[in-house]
């Protein structure tokens, strides 16, 4: 679970259902969720240099959840707040070779980010290159980093992709998800998509436990709210789904693994056995 301060699988698995909106977006999805996992993502996956980070894939269902959002791996990929850089670091492998992964960061005069924070956003974008490259292998030109203040010119238009992974509850609770998605949207190419992944909330959740606050967020806000700022909803998968979470817990979703925040030492093997939040996995395409 990602609460931001600042700062194998077998090739040929199918992606699990998804729920589609409109007709072109339902065909769009269809196709998309008919797809199974290409060898070169499967490769990255399974790759031995992510022993580490392999114990989080039952829980967060990263070829899946890539192979879902259709990215391939001769793409330009923007990751948003890419935090401890596990996504980065598969990313990282699998676009390295043909394609550009580059870190979206937060614009430091966006939010409610002191001095200090906000030199932590600049100094995190400013190493992200390296981070990646330190750890893959992978020569650090095949990446780069930006805090949305600062994009050139020249990289608006340019994005296949961005991914934005547990992370729309602090944009909200921030209030900077306005600004925020309206300048991502400025970088995708036309046709762009940006995928999403974040905690769910129950349908019928009041707004005091979906307003950011708790992690959780209800599906069906996220999925307005990107409508009204200019994107066509292309469907949903249950990637991440996860029924054993009732996502009701008074202290939000780092109540479960892998925060277990106040948790006894009793009450942790049940929650151990409930795993990480719920998650809703949703498919964005920047209108025209």
């Amino acid at each position: 679970m990602r609460r931001i301060i600042l700062p194998i699988l077998a090739l040929g698995l199918a992606v699990p259902a998804f729920v589609a909106q409109t007709a072109p977006a339902q065909s769009a999805a269809k196709k998309a969720a008919s797809k199974k996992i290409n060898a070169e993502l499967a490769a990255a996956v399974a790759d031995p240099r992510r022993e580490k980070d392999r114990a989080r894939d039952q829980y967060r269902r990263p070829a899946e959840t890539l192979t879902f959002f259709q990215v391939a791996p001769d793409m330009k990929v923007g990751e948003y707040a890419p935090g401890g850089e596990w996504y980065s670091r598969l990313l990282g492998l699998y676009l390295g070779p043909k394609g550009k992964l580059v870190g979206l960061y937060f614009d430091p005069t966006s939010g409610p980010f002191s001095e200090t924070a906000q030199k932590g956003i600049r100094d995190g974008a400013a190493k992200y290159p390296s981070d990646i490259s330190t750890w893959s292998g992978i020569p650090a030109e095949r990446f780069s980093a930006y805090t949305l203040d600062a994009v050139p010119a020249a990289e608006k238009g340019t994005f296949d992709r961005i991914l934005i992974m547990r992370m729309m509850h602090n944009l909200f609770r921030w209030n900077i998800a306005d600004r925020e998605i309206r300048a991502m949207r400025d970088l995708l190419k036309p046709g762009g998509m940006i995928g999403i992944e974040q905690h769910r909330a129950k349908a019928n959740a009041p707004y005091s436990y979906t307003d950011g606050s708790k992690g959780y967020m209800r599906e069906k806000d996220i999925i307005a709210f990107m409508e009204m700022h200019g994107f066509a909803f292309v469907g949903s998968s249950r990637a991440n789904a996860n029924p054993k979470d009732p996502a009701n817990w008074p202290d939000g979703v780092w109540t479960l693994p892998p925060s277990l925040r106040g948790a006894k030492e009793e009450d942790k093997p049940r929650l151990q056995a409930i795993g990480e939040t719920d998650r809703m996995t949703l498919l964005f395409r920047k209108r025209l």
